[in-house]
């Protein structure tokens, strides 16, 4: 045989039984993979830390939308309270009376008379008379007087003196009125 072939022969029993070697199963010792924690805390707590912050922000955006809120209600408040008195204001202006004395403080006058004026023919119907500040009636009319019975007359109480004073009679008349005038104003 040839000397490869006798080379090759010698050498598969070789071959095999080295394969058979690494073909062989053998029982590994079981290798505990742990997890590092370190990265998984540093996760957890920036989540919990984020939602903190996140929660703090929310809050004190509504505590300022409240804030806001309350200032533009007490804006509007004091805004329709302004405006009621405005209109208020301009209710009296445009009261005839106010309108009356105003005009008359310019030195506008009432007339007594109306006439109408035909432009066209330039020519006047009725009587007209010229107004002056004499026929004018005042605005603000005095008001009548009280009735007698709602004005009385003043009742004066005079106190008798103390009674070793008393040594003209034990009577005192004050403007004509005796005795019965003191009981008089007492009851009344």
């Amino acid at each position: 045989m040839s000397t490869p072939a006798l080379q090759l022969r010698e050498r598969l029993p070789r071959l095999a039984d080295e394969a058979l070697d690494r073909a062989r199963l053998t029982v590994v010792p079981r290798r505990r993979v742990r997890a590092a924690r370190m990265p998984f805390v540093t996760l957890v707590s920036l989540i919990l830390l984020g939602g903190v912050v996140g929660l703090l922000c929310f809050n004190t955006q509504m505590q300022q939308a409240s804030f806001a809120a309350t200032q533009l209600e007490a804006q509007s408040d004091n805004l329709a309270a302004r405006e009621q008195t405005l209109h208020d204001d301009l209710q009296q202006l445009r009261d005839p009376q106010e309108l009356a004395r105003r005009a008359q403080a310019a030195g506008m006058v009432v007339p007594q008379t109306s006439c109408t004026l035909r432009l066209a023919a330039a020519t006047t119907q009725g009587t007209c008379a010229p107004a002056t500040a004499d026929s004018t009636p005042p605005l603000d009319p005095r008001p009548p007087r009280k009735p007698a019975v709602l004005d009385p007359d003043p009742v004066v109480v005079v106190v008798p003196p103390a009674a070793g004073a008393q040594g003209q009679g034990g009577r005192h008349d004050q403007g004509g009125r005796g005795h019965e005038g003191h009981h008089d104003t007492a009851r009344g």
